[in-house]
């Protein structure tokens, strides 16, 4: 008899898990990058800010955006755009790497050069504590030199 209640409980706790933890995939797959853009640049929206201070100003708790880049591409280009100042937590193959908007990129988040493949995990944040709507864009053409 317990070894029955065992067998009911224990996947029904699992299942309970993954409802409620990073594991849910289908909440916010990854978006998948190659070196052949359906459409390019690539666009993605969300909200930017969160309840976590960093040295990457707030961010959220769990990513904004989740990439996942399938073979390694000789230069991508991130631009994340705001009405406040937007800053761009990237964590994946490479590391950790910050960058914040500035006059050069004209008040954007943006970081290009090499990517190697690996998943990809977007913190999309804010300096101020405030919270406001962003445009991510990944483009694989270069930035025209001013």
């Amino acid at each position: 008899m317990k070894m029955h209640r065992l067998f009911t409980v224990v996947p029904a706790a699992l299942a309970m898990n993954l409802v409620f933890t990073d594991a849910n995939f289908a909440k916010n797959p990854p978006s998948v990058i190659n070196a052949n853009l359906r459409t390019d640049p690539l666009v993605l929206n969300g909200n930017s800010g969160g309840s976590v201070a960093s040295n990457c100003g707030n961010i959220p708790a769990e990513p904004s955006q989740v990439i996942k880049v399938e073979e390694s591409l000789p230069y991508l280009r991130v631009t994340v755009e705001s009405q406040g100042q937007p800053t761009l937590l990237i964590a994946g193959p490479g590391g950790r790497f910050c960058v914040q908007a500035d006059s050069y990129s004209g008040g954007k988040a943006e970081m290009s050069g090499f990517w190697q493949a690996g998943e990809y995990s977007f913190y999309i944040g804010e300096s101020s504590k405030r919270q406001y709507n962003y445009t991510l864009s990944i483009s694989q053409q270069q930035k025209p030199s001013n």
